[in-house]
């Protein structure tokens, strides 16, 4: 059983037209059903993107700020809130696992605490404690349907209460695709300023989402390598085993 590396380059043009549907080449799952063993890939944008999660409306996203501020917006399969990304600032590493794997569950809430082990294992190597993955269901935050880093979601990883890692995930016969996050530095703000929320210009939502999370190079100790991390995850994929 074998793990496949790669590296993904998204480039989406910023528009003011519908969001981009989960056909875009980030997003694009159907060629990992026909994968018969575990892949991971790590993947990175060249222009600041907002993702939305498979069912938010599009009236969630300020358009007029999308294009002020030059961002792309695109869809993923995998349900949530919505993240931002941006070029170098994240670790984003999409996980395809077939359904024969020996990690599969098919209990969909437990089914993506592997990947949280699996990140919490990688950060450990560099040093972290205090970290936890949270097993069971989905919290009910109340922000938690509008922006991923809200809530707590099973398989997502915590330290000392903030969000580490954000996981959403997507299942189909063949098997499920586990996209996961992780920030260099949490700063909601240009996510923030985004997102269609009543009677807020976005700072509001700022000083809610602030406290919610926390930057891998925010951590004691800090961890500023993310291509480091990236190693460590993928060079582990092939042998991970749960305890």
């Amino acid at each position: 059983m074998g793990a496949v590396p790669g590296r993904g380059i998204l480039r989406l043009a910023a528009t003011a037209g519908p969001v981009a549907t989960a056909g875009s080449p980030l997003f694009d799952v159907e060629p990992l059903r026909r994968v018969t063993t575990r892949l991971a890939r790590a993947r990175a944008v060249a222009t600041p993107t907002l993702v939305l999660g498979s069912t938010q409306p599009e009236q969630t996203v300020r358009r007029d700020a999308l294009a002020r501020q030059g961002v792309a917006a695109a869809r993923r399969r995998g349900g949530g809130g919505a993240v931002y990304l941006a070029p170098g600032a994240q670790l984003w590493v999409d996980v395809w696992l077939p359904r024969r794997d020996p990690l599969w569950v098919d209990d969909v809430v437990a089914a993506a605490e592997w990947v949280g082990a699996w990140w919490a294992e990688a950060l450990r190597r560099a040093g972290v404690v205090g970290l936890e993955v949270h097993a069971g269901r989905a919290s009910a935050e109340t922000l938690e349907g509008l922006v991923c880093f809200a809530g707590r979601g099973p398989g997502e990883v915590f330290h000392r209460g903030r969000k580490v890692v954000g996981l959403s995930q997507w299942r189909a016969r063949e098997g499920a695709l586990f996209s996961s996050c992780a920030y260099r530095h949490w700063d909601p703000a240009p996510l923030a300023e985004l997102l269609e929320v009543a009677d807020d210009p976005g700072q509001r939502l700022d000083e809610l989402l602030r406290p919610v999370a926390v930057g891998l190079a925010d951590l004691e100790p800090p961890v500023t390598d993310l291509a480091s991390v990236e190693a460590r995850l993928l060079g582990s994929l092939a042998d991970f085993a749960l305890p």
